[in-house]
């Protein structure tokens, strides 16, 4: 069997691509090869043309070379974003330079490939870019379903007197995430809390760490406390909390931190509600995670920003629903529509989803239904001190 026909995407994968090279000979082999495998091909040789394909009809995926003449690879991929925030562009050249490829990672290229490359790596990596790119657009309809909402802080004396007493109540809750088809709780998640009544939520806390610049000195004292009990917790996982500041803080990285030790039980979650623009190399800062043997969770999904730059940045290991698609989904056929296709294609990935703040047993079986088989949510147990037990 060949490359190809082991590579061929099932037809809800099948999508509309764009190439865009001034070698005419590989133009062709780049449209035999894609042709071949069901897609619709349509094609430019220079970055221009491209330009103004892209402007007047979509596409699922784009594929440029980096050096053509009139627009080359990157400004193409910056005229694209300029109009379509979520098509995945793909980058290819002959001959790599760090500076290109840090130019297209900073304008959200979705891979940076090298030629020559296998006919089967084009393909799969094509079939990825489909999949996210209808990621993208049913995140978009789910942003549609739900909405966000934030307070306010108070003034700046109070709130340094109320945060110093955070640190020195602070304490974690744990919450089971459960596997429903074969009863076993497969992690916890680590919740931040505090004996500070000024600062009831953990939403607050964080809100005041970030006003008063201490979101390091927070994140340090969370990661200490979940390093004391990881250890023995009665689960393969235990998940924890990043504010996208956090990626900020050198200590994070060091192999000597306690939490360090325990990398490999170890999932950081961070939330989509979030944006990881103001995060220089944000991508090499979570390979350094990886390097270390943390896994990454995307939380909030659903309820945060639109597009693909989570998932080129990240590449998470899991996938966490946001609540607030999961509320009432019972009763949703819109929801179940979006959830079940992203459930899906995530699966495809091999991606593992976790569908948070399921309460009533309807939506469990809504969602196990679905395909959601790792849930968390008052259905299952409260958060409550290491580790509370689970009501099955």
């Amino acid at each position: 069997m060949s490359p190809e026909e082991q590579t061929t995407p099932s037809r809800h994968e099948v999508g509309r691509i764009l190439i865009a090279d001034d070698e005419e000979t590989l133009l062709r082999a780049f449209v035999r090869t894609l042709s071949s495998a069901g897609y619709e091909v349509v094609t430019a040789h220079d970055g221009t043309s491209a330009a103004a394909l892209a402007a007047d009809a979509s596409f699922d995926a784009i594929i440029s070379d980096l050096g053509m003449p009139g627009l080359d690879g990157v400004e193409l991929l910056r005229a694209v974003r300029s109009h379509d925030l979520d098509v995945p562009v793909i980058l290819i050249t002959g001959s790599p330079t760090v500076d290109s490829a840090i130019r297209a990672v900073e304008l959200g290229a979705l891979r940076y490939l090298v030629k020559p490359f296998e006919p089967r790596a084009l393909l799969e990596l094509v079939g990825d870019a489909v999949r996210l790119h209808k990621i993208a657009k049913l995140k978009r309809q789910a942003l549609a379903i739900v909405g966000t909402g934030g307070g306010q802080l108070g003034d700046r004396a109070s709130l340094e007197a109320s945060f110093d007493s955070v640190l020195r109540t602070l304490w974690m809750a744990y919450q089971p995430i459960v596997s429903w088809s074969d009863r076993r709780v497969f992690a916890f998640e680590a919740l931040l809390r505090a004996d500070e009544p000024t600062l009831p939520q953990p939403g607050a806390i964080l809100d005041a760490a970030e006003r008063l610049g201490r979101l390091e000195e927070l994140g340090r004292a969370i990661r200490r406390r979940v390093a004391t009990v990881v250890e023995r917790a009665p689960a393969a996982f235990v998940f924890v909390n990043l504010h996208t500041r956090d990626l900020l803080d050198e200590a994070l990285y060091s192999p000597d931190a306690l939490l360090s030790k325990q990398a490999h039980r170890v999932v950081f979650e961070i939330t989509e509600r979030a944006s990881l623009d103001d995060v220089p190399d944000a991508s090499s800062r979570v390979a350094a995670l990886r390097k270390l043997g943390f896994r990454i969770a995307i939380d909030d999904l659903g309820a945060g920003y639109a597009g693909l730059a989570s998932f080129a940045q990240l590449e998470p290991d899991v996938v966490k629903y946001d609540m607030s698609l999961i509320r009432d989904v019972h009763q949703s056929p819109t929801k179940q529509k979006v959830l079940e296709s992203m459930t899906r294609l995530f699966a495809e990935l091999d991606l593992l989803v976790i569908s948070e703040g399921v309460e009533t047993p309807e939506e469990r079986d809504t969602l196990t239904a679905l395909g959601c088989d790792l849930l968390q949510g008052y259905q299952f147990a409260r958060p409550g001190p290491a580790f509370p037990p689970v009501a099955w």
